[in-house]
């Protein structure tokens, strides 16, 4: 997928992970039509490929004509009507993954009271912070936009295993490709919370790395001083030495469990040589690490010995 996330879903997307889930789906052609008022649980994506419709979302009306495309987000009351002969290919889907989906349906007719059904209720878009998209789509690519929603609609039409995961695959491409025409995402990562669930892995894949404040307040979108202030706010340290019990107890490990050698051991936990390894390992220990590891091996030692 190009692009990144919008970097304020992730609480959301880590409560109900981004899993397209199209429900139903179709060319429709019809003869004026319309579809009195109702909310929906789950996205409605329509494209008007021939003829004149009008909608009603909310309480606000859009007159559409053909190569309009529109997103109804869930719980919106809405009206729909084809005001004369009409191709409008459409799909009544989830994006975010909901365990109990293959009960929900495509609301009907005068159903607006879905307080028997908040179960399955998808979360709104234009609920999470930053984000606003309208009814009527403004994509940056139409044509793009416009040839995935087909072949999404076609491949769903499939039964068969592949094609119905290929449907899927292009449901997630639509929503990334909708988020990132209608997001300003410099200014809303700015507004939103810098989430740093991601930072305990990365300092584990690369704690044989040099490791620079200014290079983790980059990868987190912070300033240095905001991102040291928000992580001593969330581990209770700051970054320099929660990198270094890291790497004190990755060596620990390594000295109890294998006969590496102790440069290699530096080396393999970050420090810059040997005598700096010693001098930091031996002031966090109470112990060289020559004799930390005799002393571990043997299952005696000092009681002092901090544990593992």
């Amino acid at each position: 997928m190009k692009g990144l996330l919008p970097i304020y879903l992730s609480e959301l997307i880590a409560k109900s992970p981004i899993v397209p889930f199209i429900r139903e789906s179709d060319f429709a052609i019809r003869k004026p039509w319309n579809m009195p008022e109702r909310r929906l649980l789950d996205y409605l994506l329509v494209y008007i490929q021939e003829g004149e419709c009008f909608f009603r979302v909310d309480g606000t009306t859009f007159p559409l004509k053909s190569g309009d495309i529109c997103l109804i987000q869930p719980n919106s009351l809405t009206y729909l009507e084809g005001r004369t002969n009409s191709i409008t290919p459409f799909a009544h889907l989830d994006f975010f993954y909901n365990p109990e989906r293959e009960s929900s349906f495509p609301t009907r007719a005068g159903q607006t009271d879905l307080s028997g059904y908040s179960h399955l209720l998808q979360p709104r878009l234009n609920d999470q912070q930053g984000i606003d998209i309208p009814v009527r789509l403004k994509p940056k690519r139409p044509i793009v936009l416009r040839d995935k929603l087909f072949a999404m609609v076609e491949s769903w039409q499939h039964r068969d295993t592949i094609m119905q995961l290929r449907a899927q695959t292009l449901a997630t491409e639509i929503l990334l490709d909708i988020l990132e025409d209608h997001t300003d995402l410099t200014k809303a990562e700015r507004a939103a919370p810098q989430p740093l669930n991601w930072i305990t892995s990365f300092f584990s894949f690369n704690l044989s790395e040099p490791l620079t404040i200014q290079e983790m307040a980059r990868r987190a979108n912070l300033s240095p001083s905001r991102f040291s202030a928000k992580f001593k706010e969330e581990f209770g340290v700051p970054p320099h030495q929660y990198v270094l019990d890291l790497r004190i107890r990755h060596a620990r490990e390594l000295l109890k469990t294998t006969d590496i050698g102790i440069d290699e051991i530096a080396a393999y936990c970050g420090f810059a040589d040997i005598h700096h390894f010693s001098k930091a390992f031996k002031k966090a220990v109470n112990t060289a690490p020559g004799a930390y590891r005799k002393i571990s091996r043997n299952g005696s030692g000092p009681a002092q010995l901090p544990p593992t």
